[in-house]
């Protein structure tokens, strides 16, 4: 069984690929896929911290099922605006998107 800690690595380096995408992404499809991102390197922590309990337990694997199916309602939502918003003003660029200020 492999050390936790290559886990840890993994799940850092797709946290940092999402909050790196987060940050310099404009587009609305790819801020949520960096979103996905960042969810499953939370995914894979509490898999991994799961796994390496001395009792056998299956918590991590349940906060993980919470986590996908937040991560997918997440989706669906996102998906949605995105669509909404490219029906009314043809691009979906987020810094030009302010249909939804006052």
């Amino acid at each position: 069984m492999p050390p936790v800690t290559w886990y840890l690595y993994v799940s850092a380096a797709l946290f940092c690929i999402g909050l790196f995408g987060m940050m310099t992404r404009r587009n609305a499809i790819a801020l949520l896929m960096s979103i996905e991102l960042m969810l499953n390197a939370a995914n894979i922590n509490l898999v991994a911290f799961s796994g390496y309990l001395t009792e056998h337990t299956l918590v991590g694997q349940v906060f993980a099922l919470f986590v996908i199916t937040i991560a997918a309602a997440e989706a669906a939502v996102g998906l949605a605006i995105v669509i909404n918003v490219y029906r009314t003003v043809q691009h979906i660029n987020a810094d030009e998107i302010n249909i939804m200020k006052w």
